[in-house]
């Protein structure tokens, strides 16, 4: 299965019965699949299957759908003014500006709030409607198919990216793994040094015990496990990409994990060279977190 980008647009156009009908889509970053509809006033009955249709294609991303209809001269049905209802509505927004301060209604804001506008009733046969549900619907289908295609192709660009990524982190942790500082017998002789000065500025020293604690602390400062666990959150992130489909939540989850190592690594680090290695490879690892949350 293809990676898809949260983000996409699409538009897809079409005819039925003389009205022309437009959905416009849009898709942008989300936890989860949230799809947010625009249906003209009196059409609200479309709202669960545009739903469905969205929540059917796409696992994460907030979509916002929104429903265009024209139709011909003579189809039109002109909306009517709840005069009283307004009334009512511009009566409170007075006297919420006279008593708190609020900033005073507009004709425009007043219209556009639901029950304002209301559109008569016509006399549309079931049949006549149903026809017509299903054009805006199999529009819809056209419309979600290009924005799967939009989204993929974000994505195939955010997959080569990632994959670069990938491959810095792998190179950072074998330049680690390869560092000279990891040498035992560097190790030793440094770890001797520090241990012989300890002996010289003070004779009341344990020797053995001073011994004991530097070799405790020589394998405390092993950084081999970080570098395994690296290798591994490397071999799973590329099995990830290999696989495709929905894997965003799973790549955060290796980010999070590469930079627990990458401060791990940098804490324990005996060496400059090291610790440079891991803030690089936490400045990678950020990049690679970066782009993850663009995921599906």
């Amino acid at each position: 299965m293809a990676l898809q980008s949260m983000t996409g647009f699409s538009r897809a156009a079409g005819e039925h019965e003389g009205a022309a009908i437009v959905w416009e889509l849009k898709s942008v970053n989300g936890k989860a699949v949230e799809a947010r509809l625009r249906l003209p006033q009196g059409q609200e009955r479309l709202e669960q299957p545009v739903r469905q249709a969205i929540q059917k294609r796409f696992h994460r991303g907030n979509i916002q759908a929104t429903l265009n209809v024209v139709r011909a001269a003579g189809q039109n049905v002109l909306p009517v003014v709840n005069e009283a209802f307004l009334k009512d509505l511009a009566g409170l927004a007075q006297r919420l500006q006279e008593q708190f301060g609020a900033a005073p209604a507009s004709a425009d804001g007043l219209l556009a709030l639901r029950g304002v506008l209301e559109v008569p009733e016509t006399n549309e046969t079931e049949e006549a409607r149903a026809g017509y549900d299903a054009a805006v619907l199999g529009v819809l289908d056209a419309a979600l198919n290009g924005l799967k295609q939009a989204r993929e192709a974000e994505g195939a660009a955010l997959e080569v990216l990632l994959a670069g990524q990938i491959d810095a982190i792998e190179a950072l942790t074998k330049r680690a793994e390869a560092d000279p500082s990891r040498d035992p017998a560097v190790i030793r002789v440094r770890i001797a040094e520090q241990v012989a000065l300890l002996l010289d500025a003070s004779a009341n020293l344990d020797e053995l015990r001073l011994h004991q604690e530097a070799a405790f602390l020589a394998t405390k400062a092993d950084i081999r496990e970080e570098i395994d666990r690296l290798k591994t959150h490397v071999a799973s992130s590329r099995s990830l990409l290999a696989g495709g489909g929905a894997i965003g939540r799973k790549l955060d989850f290796l980010a999070q994990e590469f930079n627990r190592e990458a401060n791990t690594l940098c804490s324990k680090s005996n060496a400059a060279t090291v610790t440079a290695i891991g803030l690089e490879l936490k400045a990678v690892v950020d990049q690679f977190r970066e782009q993850v949350q663009n995921l599906e």
